[in-house]
């Protein structure tokens, strides 16, 4: 266990506060170690009122900072007679053990006993503890009491997962940005496509990255684009292609996908389509979760449709989901994109009729 500090409290106040006292000793890296909290004077906390809180040194464990809060008449009025001891920490670990004793006790000390103990959670501004550390007149007959002083150890053992360092915060992730800012300054760019009369500037790294149709296009025996070469991209609307870029780039659905309309609703579509065409599940998956909001009497037919052709069953289940009710079903029946999927695609009719006619959990 790594040595964390000691504070000293003398006639019920903490000692050191104005600077006199060394500091702490600390060790942001240790995952475990323990404090020693020497109280002097321990018949002088006799006036102190009931629920009196007398706050240690902080000091660092496990990248955390830590305090102990001790009680010389007890937590709450149930602890009365009783000294109580608790550990507080300034953020939130959700795996602790500790362990308070008094610091002859070093049976209680051993690592292998701490990490056996009490593990708890402890919250921000929470603590835990114990509110009958010891009875008063106990301690005053024990041997631990010398010289009207005591001196309690305090051990921690912060689960690995909970280690943070305490004078580096890192700040988030802004790799998202950094790749759609590249997008739309086009620097480095080495591939020009052409889209519907339209030109996008991309980097085929990039691409080949997220995209393994891109990568076999850009990189294989039949390459495309190398520089000065522009791909000829055809049967895909511009603005198709360019959301999907921006999803290459930057991970995340265009902001103007999420709209109810019934254009943003073909968007989707064709995007699910072009992600599929070129290797992007999770754009995929993102376009099939929004498709599955926006089901309804006119476009439960296109959907199914689409979902059936590509293999999105979980689209594909809410689009019969949705048409199980006989009130939605009679109102797509009444459409005229009913009867072109009939004419167009009658096993996927087949294949709605007979689970419409599946009982309810079969």
């Amino acid at each position: 266990m790594a040595f964390a500090g000691v504070s000293l409290i003398a006639d019920g106040k903490l000692m050191g506060t104005d600077g006199s006292s060394p500091t702490p000793t600390i060790n942001a890296k240790a995952t475990s170690g323990y404090h020693l909290l020497v109280v002097e004077g321990h018949s002088r906390t006799a006036a102190h009122s009931p629920l009196t809180c007398i706050r240690s040194r902080p000091f660092i464990i496990g990248g955390h900072r830590w305090c102990i809060l001790y009680y010389p008449h007890g937590r709450s009025p149930d602890d009365a007679g009783f000294i109580s001891l608790h550990l507080s920490s300034e953020h939130g670990v959700k795996r602790t053990n500790f362990e308070f004793s008094f610091v002859d006790e070093t049976e209680k000390q051993e690592p292998a006993h701490i990490r056996a103990g009490r593990r708890v959670p402890i919250y921000g501004c929470y603590s835990a503890g114990y509110g009958r550390f010891v009875k008063r007149d106990a301690l005053e007959k024990s041997k631990h009491l010398k010289d009207d002083s005591f001196t309690i150890r305090c051990d921690v053992v912060v689960a690995q997962e909970d280690v943070t360092s305490p004078c580096v915060e890192v700040p988030p992730s802004n790799m998202k940005r950094n790749f759609t800012d590249l997008l739309l300054a086009g620097e480095g760019a080495d591939v020009v496509f052409r889209v519907d009369g339209d030109t996008f500037a991309a980097h085929r790294c990039v691409l080949a990255a997220r995209s393994a149709v891109f990568k076999t296009m850009l990189f294989g025996p039949m390459k495309e684009g190398s520089a000065g070469t522009v791909v000829q991209i055809d049967d895909m609307d511009a603005t198709v292609f360019k959301a999907m870029l921006v999803f290459i780039y930057g991970d995340s659905m265009p902001a103007e996908e999420g709209g109810d309309d019934g254009d943003g609703v073909v968007l989707l579509q064709h995007l699910l389509v072009a992600a599929d065409m070129y290797g992007i599940p999770r754009l995929s998956a993102m376009c099939e979760k929004k498709l599955c909001e926006h089901i309804g009497v006119s476009t439960a037919m296109s959907i199914l449709a689409l979902a059936d052709h590509h293999g999105c069953h979980g689209l594909k289940e809410a689009c019969y989901e949705f048409l199980s009710c006989p009130v939605n079903l009679r109102a797509v029946v009444a459409m005229d994109g009913f009867d072109h999927l009939c004419g167009s695609c009658p096993p996927l009719i087949k294949e709605l009729v007979i689970d419409m006619l599946q009982p309810a959990g079969a």
